[in-house]
């Protein structure tokens, strides 16, 4: 999975209706939620993303807690997807 990261990173701004975000230069590691989002996401963002993760890849993201420490960043995200698709 080539570029999951710049992938997802498309398909979170699509489905949070995020504009203007190149996706080839977004700090992979930088917050994903909350008020240092480097997309400007908050928890109401992230229920969206659950769900298109596992929409799109199949893959189940569980409790809270485990969404949280999944959500933090890009790079978390693409891992979690890579280890459980």
């Amino acid at each position: 999975m080539k570029n999951l990261e710049q992938e997802v990173c498309r398909q979170i701004c699509d489905v949070c209706r995020v504009k203007g975000i190149d996706c080839t230069v977004v700090d992979k590691g930088a917050p994903l939620i909350g008020p240092e989002s480097v997309l400007g996401l908050d928890s109401l963002d992230a229920m969206e993303i659950v769900v298109m993760i596992q929409t799109e890849y199949g893959v189940r993201i569980g409790s809270e807690e485990t969404s949280r420490e999944i959500l933090v960043s890009l790079a978390t995200l693409a891992e979690y997807i890579r280890e459980n698709s």
